[in-house]
């Protein structure tokens, strides 16, 4: 239920995306650091689900949690003249690296376990 839910989201933000104003230099950098965290969260509520321990309140306060916290690092990165918003990026993508590995482990064992069924 999870899995079309985050379908339904990514179809619709990339629907909203397409018809949006562009987004200015500016205030890119931001933008991008918040997508890198909420992708991270929905990585790791679709490993949650697939480990059986899923929290919507855990995910929602760290879609959101992660995405202010991003922003507020990269803003103080400007600020100081320091690109303090590297950090949360390696951060950010090591986790979404390792949830997407469990998440193609546990896909590709279910595959081969359906597939040793049918031979047998």
């Amino acid at each position: 239920m999870i899995i079309i839910a985050i379908v339904i989201g990514c179809i619709l933000g990339a629907i909203v995306g397409m018809n949006a104003p562009i987004i200015s230099y500016t205030y890119s950098g931001y933008l991008a650091i918040a997508i890198i965290a909420a992708l991270d969260s929905v990585f790791g509520a679709i490993t949650s689900n697939i480990k059986g321990n899923f929290d919507l309140k855990i995910f929602i306060s760290g879609f959101f949690g992660n995405a202010i916290l991003s922003i507020a690092l990269t803003w103080l990165g400007i600020k100081l003249n320091v690109d303090i918003y590297l950090a949360a990026i390696v951060v950010f993508v090591g986790r979404m690296f390792t949830n997407l590995a469990i998440i193609r482990r546990h896909y590709l064992d279910k595959w081969i376990n359906r597939k040793k069924m049918k031979q047998n």
